[in-house]
């Protein structure tokens, strides 16, 4: 029987463990200051150990709300942990993400109390959960429509054939021939609005198409407006390969999205197009090895709080003169895509991302 190896150093064994954790350590001393931060931690928050030891967290990044240093202090009087969720840290680097953060004493051999904060990432299970209510979501909602308009549509049907009758017996000029004339165009106008809450039957038609092409016809669009003064910016990533998709109804998704943010800015605004490539990437529990991501961001005053939880459902807009389908028709359309509409929203930055696999699924 081979004998068992002898284990490292206590030392030794201790460094190994931390530098192989999945879950991010930083340990504080009392002051507030960075002692030390494991190879986990360094990769959540975008920086080197040695450039921050001896830091404040707050010189590191910015904090949606002041844990460490609410916390630190009552946590080594209590020597008691405390845990915080849903925190939102900023990194160095400009992006954003969200953690549950626990903070446990931790006494060292001079008899130094300090506190180790553990920091797990939320952002995916977050996403996922949202994806999950985004697409179920949009197919209750279309459920809903195809019930309603075939409620709406048959009676309509009715109430137009008997106004074409009634027209035909009626003189033209006489005031019951106009009444009937505005029966007439009311109805076909409400049955357009149901047409367009349906949008397109079509399944699309999937052939090879780029998306910056795409991209560029969207823009040729907008900047054909001449009611609009905004800036159109561009920031592609030219190795992105060509995509299996339906051009129109891809146009027509963006297009909607991109008007809403051209609106949303006003006179002087600024409306960028960002396209990037996300690999190993999951969507609605689908695993892609490639996913595109089409960031639309402008620099309006953000969709209103009140609104954020509704925005896909059709009928909800902003606009006092908006019909609120443009969004829930795009979800549709990339949903028929494999894709998904995503948002964050915030005064001064809005953020409509796209995403669409670019290679079949992951078994």
């Amino acid at each position: 029987m081979t004998e068992p190896r002898p284990l490292p150093s206590p030392e030794k064994l201790a460094v190994a463990i931390l530098s192989h954790q999945v879950t991010s350590l930083i340990l504080f001393d009392q002051d507030l200051k960075i002692l030390y931060m494991n190879p986990a931690a360094e990769m959540l928050l975008s920086v080197s150990a040695r450039m921050v030891l001896g830091l404040s967290m707050g010189q590191v990044m910015r904090c949606s709300r002041d844990v460490f240093d609410q916390h630190i202090g009552s946590v080594i009087n209590s020597n008691q942990p405390v845990t915080e969720r849903g925190i939102s840290l900023s990194p160095p680097d400009g992006h954003s993400i969200t953690v549950d953060c626990t903070l446990v004493p931790v006494e060292l051999e001079d008899g130094q109390t300090c506190v180790l904060a553990e920091i797990r990432r939320v952002d995916r299970q977050l996403r996922m959960t949202r994806e999950e209510q985004l697409i179920s979501q949009n197919l209750a909602t279309r459920d809903l429509i195809r019930g309603l308009a075939h409620e709406i549509k048959n009676p309509l049907g009715g109430v137009r054939g008997a106004a074409q009758l009634l027209a035909m017996e009626l003189p033209e000029d006489s005031e019951l021939g106009h009444c009937t004339r505005i029966i007439l165009e009311e109805v076909d106008r409400l049955k357009s609005l149901v047409d367009q809450m349906l949008g397109s039957r079509q399944l699309p038609v999937m052939r090879s198409v780029n998306i910056h092409h795409i991209l560029e016809r969207v823009c040729s669009i907008i900047a054909s407006d001449p009611d609009h003064s905004i800036q159109l910016e561009r920031d592609y990533d030219p190795s992105i390969p060509e995509l299996q998709g339906d051009e129109g109804q891809l146009i027509q998704a963006i297009l909607n999205i991109v008007q809403n943010a051209v609106q949303a800015t006003g006179e002087g605004g600024h409306v960028l197009l960002q396209t990037r490539v996300l690999r190993q990437f999951t969507l609605a529990s689908v695993r892609h090895r490639l996913v595109l991501q089409i960031n639309i961001i402008d620099d309006g005053p953000g969709i209103p709080q009140e609104l954020q939880e509704r925005v896909f459902y059709p009928m909800v807009s902003g606009k006092s003169e908006g019909t609120g389908l443009g969004l829930s028709l795009a979800q549709s359309m990339i949903n028929r895509h494999g894709g998904l509409i995503e948002f964050s929203s915030r005064p001064g930055r809005t953020v409509f991302t796209i995403y669409l696999p670019l290679e079949q699924s992951d078994d």
